[in-house]
């Protein structure tokens, strides 16, 4: 678990710092999670000042925020305590384009494997970089594989093959074991919807997110657990 701490200081600049990283042993229950997450409230004395808790949307979350709101002071919290559950907007974006990417799935699969095939080993690497030379195109952006977990690796691992879409083809001709290339119509749909919807939006989210008014007697808390 990683707790971090929003603050607005006397400047009235927004600052952050991590806490505290956690070691959570298993049983990963809602009592654990409390436990862990009260503790480190007490050591940074916030448990009185604490405006809001930011956790992703999991059910294990909402008994532990339920549990701690017992545990807190309602007379010193916001509102008593009933906005302190801020349910986290980039975890709710994830899943919004996780949705969303079902669409092409097939596409996106086979330029996932495409990626894992040409990175999986140096000499493979130095192949791929061969024939992207020989075709005249720059070699300055490596391969990226994306993470389930952020939906925005999933459009720079797409942004970054889309320019190598010459190599992965000519790659197929030239490479017998290679069974993953995308096809035309995988790389149109790709090329549609990550460089024309979502090209150059992908981070005004975050500058979005990061432009928050909080009172400055107040503190907010993030907590990230992997």
């Amino acid at each position: 678990m990683v707790v971090t701490g929003h603050y607005v200081d006397d400047c009235w600049k927004l600052q952050s710092i991590i806490l505290r990283f956690i070691y959570v042993p298993c049983p990963h229950t809602t009592e654990v999670l409390c436990e862990s997450l009260m503790k480190t409230l007490l050591d940074w004395n916030v448990n009185r000042n604490l405006s809001t808790l930011t956790v992703d949307n999991c059910s294990s979350n909402d008994g532990m925020i339920n549990i701690l709101i017992g545990k807190l002071e309602p007379e010193s919290l916001m509102s008593q305590g009933k906005l302190i559950h801020m349910r986290c907007a980039a975890h709710i974006l994830n899943l919004i384009v996780k949705d969303g990417l079902e669409v092409i799935k097939g596409g996106i699969d086979k330029i996932r494997k495409s990626v894992a095939y040409w990175t999986a080993t140096p000499k493979r690497e130095e192949k791929f970089e061969e024939n992207a030379k020989q075709l005249c195109i720059s070699c300055g952006k490596k391969l990226s594989f994306d993470c389930v977990t952020r939906w925005n690796s999933t459009y720079l691992m797409l942004a970054t093959t889309i320019e190598y879409r010459d190599v992965f083809s000519r790659l197929k001709i030239r490479e017998n074991q290679y069974k993953s290339c995308p096809k035309d119509t995988d790389w149109d749909v790709a090329k549609e919807v990550f460089v024309s919807c979502l090209g150059g939006n992908s981070n005004e989210f975050t500058s979005v997110v990061d432009d928050v008014d909080v009172d400055g007697s107040q503190s907010c808390v993030t907590v990230v657990e992997d």
